[in-house]
């Protein structure tokens, strides 16, 4: 049986912005205001944070929006369902380069904003609006807006003190991305924290039905990754400057895809991440 052998020739890690990889989008983690308790899934949030807080309800009444205080981007999101009063973060820009109440959520693409502000593209993110003194609260989701109502000082304590609070949903954001010339995808993810960050999966396959390829070895150092399926017949090795898929003896060059300008393709027509669920307010827009 032939040997098939993918390799991705390119920068990986922290030296390869802008062209692989999470590094390169550098996905937002959850903002260290709350912290995962030890030995359980629910995040400590203590009684001043709390206290803080302000909520904000959808039409129907299921959804609730949570701000809440953030020492170094003022704010932290957080949304969760009205029934179970169980909350998630939603990760915000990680560099402290827009407001905390902007998400990362590529689902959603707002062609009219900054694809550069401080070096962040604010295209890829939407909005928890909220004005306090107007007494006003929506959620923007790319160029859609849906309007929430501001819950009292009263009835906002009364939810929060209530509410149990979680990491964000996510396990996994995307690594890298090639493509060849007859339109298959070789897409990889890795684990969303600084925990699982080397925690791998491998896809395959044409747009919008890419398909996980399982993998018996990982390996990922200075010089690259290589990332072996059973029987060692696919891999997938990112190092310095090209990429090819190899067949027996036969290479062929692969066209490597930036992820930063291509989340919406990740997140929407890839296949990967259909009907699964980020954690943001845009979730049940």
């Amino acid at each position: 049986m032939a040997k098939h052998i993918l390799y991705s020739l390119a920068l990986t890690g922290a030296a390869a912005i802008g062209v692989l990889g999470a590094a390169a989008v550098d996905f937002p983690r959850p903002l260290p205001t709350a912290h995962a308790a030890k030995g359980e899934e629910a995040l400590e949030v203590d009684a001043a944070a709390r206290d803080k807080m302000v909520v904000c309800v959808d039409g129907k009444s299921a959804h609730y929006v949570v701000v809440g205080p953030h020492e170094r981007v003022i704010h932290t999101v957080y949304y969760g369902d009205a029934k179970t009063l169980r909350f998630n973060v939603v990760p915000g820009e990680p560099h402290g380069m827009l407001s905390g109440t902007s998400f990362l959520d590529p689902r959603f693409y707002n062609k009219t904003a900054n694809p550069n502000f401080r070096g962040v593209d604010v295209r890829n993110y939407s909005d928890v609006e909220l004005d306090v003194e107007k007494q006003t609260c929506a959620v923007r989701c790319g160029t859609k807006t849906m309007p929430f109502t501001l819950l009292s000082a009263d009835k906002a304590r009364e939810i929060v003190k209530k509410a149990t609070f979680y990491p964000n949903p996510q396990k996994y954001v995307p690594y890298a991305l090639a493509r060849d010339d007859r339109g298959t995808y070789y897409y990889v993810d890795h684990g969303a924290t600084e925990k699982t960050e080397k925690d791998f999966r491998l896809f395959a396959g044409a747009k919008g039905s890419v398909k996980p390829l399982k993998m018996t070895n990982v390996v990922s150092d200075s010089e690259g990754d290589i990332f072996s399926t059973p029987g060692g017949s696919l891999r997938l090795i990112l190092e310095k400057s090209e990429s090819l898929w190899v067949e027996g003896e036969k290479r062929s060059p692969l066209k490597l895809i930036p992820v930063p300008q291509n989340l919406q393709l990740i997140y929407n027509d890839l296949g990967v991440y259909t009907g699964q669920k980020l954690g943001t307010p845009c979730d049940d827009f």
